[in-house]
């Protein structure tokens, strides 16, 4: 993709994630792989008013080339799934209630869904039966250490949909963007019947 064609569609995407209310206030990053390194939201922009300007473009090492502002730190995780993940070509960081909510609740490093048929939303997974697996990492300020925990995780249990971060949110990858945003959008239901699941359980 080039990169044009790669900020159209995270304009249209943020849209589409900021009407769900998975990025409050100027949270979230977004970026794409392009033909000569990546396309990456910049730092401090409300990602349901994005324009072309509101973009950086970085090379395959992630040294920004062109666009104004400055890239999120949490750019150097986008990259890090890159790769990780060879096939991901989106990568989508969002901050959902339920995602930030859920990840605190689940004080293990990996949070299971079983038995939901939106389970096969996720690239992969064909039945319900196929229990869905979402790696959670306590949040961390240093974020070349967090990519390396990341990486660490990733050594033993490989990493395919997406990524929690506790207490801080999302980042969902696909080998597309409306791939990412399937999982997006797969994720966030499942997450919100967990939480409803929970909470039901709570006043038996």
């Amino acid at each position: 993709m080039n990169n044009d064609a790669a900020k159209s569609a995270l304009i249209e995407t943020g849209k589409w994630v900021s009407q769900r209310g998975w990025v409050p206030a100027t949270g979230g990053n977004f970026s794409i792989k392009t033909q000569h390194g990546f396309v990456v939201t910049a730092s401090g922009y409300d990602k349901g008013h994005l324009t072309c300007e509101h973009f950086l473009e970085l090379d395959t090492d992630g040294k920004v080339i062109s666009g104004q502002g400055k890239p999120s730190a949490e750019t150097a995780l986008h990259l890090k799934l890159y790769q990780l993940v060879p096939k991901t070509e989106c990568v989508l960081h969002t901050h959902s209630v339920a995602a930030t909510v859920l990840s605190r609740f689940e004080t293990g490093q990996v949070l299971t869904i079983n038995g939901y048929e939106m389970q096969k939303s996720l690239s992969g997974i064909h039945s319900h039966h196929t229990p869905l697996k979402v790696a959670i990492f306590d949040n961390d300020q240093d974020i070349a250490r967090l990519a390396g925990c990341v990486a660490e995780y990733h050594q033993h249990s490989p990493i395919h949909h997406a990524v929690l971060i506790r207490g801080h949110g999302l980042y969902a990858l696909g080998s597309s963007v409306n791939e990412t945003r399937r999982h997006i959008e797969g994720l966030e239901f499942l997450f919100a019947c967990e939480l409803e699941r929970i909470k039901l359980e709570s006043t038996k």
